[in-house]
């Protein structure tokens, strides 16, 4: 098959040409500006229009693909009769809620089930529930002929965003509040941070969303059914309530056992961990959890039921994984099998300190972890899958 691929700098951008290319497809590779971009071009962009158009009737393809979706891309392949297959791991992914998405030239995947049975339930067929997926012989093969490379260097790791960069949009949003809608704010965020696997900010909302739109005006997406609610949501108040979360629970942790924090903000002062900064995402975090006895996943919050990419990449370089519950974990995974939830901080503290003194409980769960992730789901897995379709 003749796959138009649409190029940016996803995650999993090369693994999935990879998976493509071993699964003996050929590639013809379109690379497309993400990053930089204002919104609008990525739902209708003239120049991106004419030059992916001119290059559909050069090459005749028998299909587009792309790691998440655009709009401007949907269109244009509605328009030459065309399918177009995108790959979604961002969650929720905001251009999803294009009036595009129902172009009967769409076959759409997104990781997280909640949100599949959202768009089934509005009567949107071509949207499809898929994990996400890892490349684990690329990952195998990091830190080989290096021994000492990969031994544990940390007891707990997290790999991962605090929320809390300079300019977030809650630091914006908060001081413009009147004081009701604040206090209705911090009392929403305190009673959510006690409430894991369901989302009470959806609910209660409503009445602060005039205050929270006079204080930060934030239009919909145009030609969309996105709420008005949406960058409230998820870019204002479920960050912050993943921020609180995330600092609490490592801060928690640190007071036991020794933390190791790799974040963008390496300055960031958290009592007891050791705050590195962030890392590159092909080769240094796959060290980090082939190194790190314990891997910590605490999911954004935005993200209903699904498996974050980051608990794929743990099990997928061989590292143990000790996340928060995700309901879609236990469609593919077995607790205690192949990783291990935890259902509170307290629970987080117990079970942190069983699996540092139970070496050998904890590597038998790791290696159960990525063999099934290597037998199962990997982006050649994925491929079939979707091409299946």
């Amino acid at each position: 098959m003749k796959i138009l691929f649409i190029e940016w700098e996803s995650y999993g951008w090369q693994d999935m040409q990879e998976a493509f290319v071993e699964e003996g497809h050929d590639l013809v590779r379109f690379p497309f500006q993400v990053f930089g971009h204002q919104g609008e071009e990525l739902l209708h962009d003239p120049a991106t229009e004419g030059r992916l158009q001119s290059v559909l009737r050069k090459e005749a393809p028998d299909l587009v693909f792309s790691v998440d979706y655009f709009p401007v891309v949907s269109g244009v392949c509605q328009k030459e009769g065309v399918r177009y297959v995108s790959f979604n791991y961002d969650c929720p992914h905001v251009l999803l809620y294009s009036n595009t998405v129902v172009n009967p030239c769409n076959e759409i995947f997104v990781f997280d089930k909640a949100t599949y049975l959202e768009y089934r339930h509005a009567g949107v067929s071509n949207v499809h529930y898929m994990p996400l997926a890892v490349n684990t012989k690329r990952l195998d093969a990091i830190g080989t002929g290096l021994p000492k490379a990969v031994e544990p260097a940390y007891d707990i790791s997290f790999v991962g965003s605090l929320y809390l960069e300079k300019g977030n949009y809650f630091d914006q949003v908060e001081p413009a509040l009147p004081e009701r809608a604040r206090g209705y704010l911090k009392a929403l965020i305190t009673v959510q941070l006690k409430i894991l696997g369901y989302d009470l900010v959806h609910e209660m909302l409503p009445p602060i969303l005039g205050d929270l739109y006079k204080a930060f005006p934030a239009e919909p997406m145009r030609d969309s059914a996105q709420p008005v609610s949406f960058f409230y949501e998820h870019h204002v108040i479920n960050r912050r309530v993943t921020a609180i979360e995330r600092m609490d629970l490592l801060e928690a942790l640190a007071q036991q056992y020794p933390v190791d924090l790799f974040t963008h903000i390496r300055d960031f002062p958290l009592h007891g961990l050791q705050v590195h900064g962030g890392v590159d995402y092909f080769q240094e975090m796959p060290l980090i959890f082939k190194q790190s006895k314990i891997n910590l996943n605490i999911t954004l919050r935005s993200i209903k039921s699904g498996i974050p990419l980051r608990a794929f990449d743990i099990m997928g370089a061989g590292g143990f994984l000790l996340s928060n519950y995700q309901a879609d974990f236990l469609d593919l995974f077995v607790p205690g099998e192949d990783f291990v939830y935890y259902e509170s901080k307290e629970d987080l503290l117990r079970k942190a300190g069983y699996y540092l003194n139970h070496e050998e409980e904890r590597k038998a769960i790791a290696k159960n972890g990525h063999d099934k992730v290597a037998a199962n789901h990997t982006y050649r897995h994925r491929v079939r899958e979707m091409l299946s379709f």
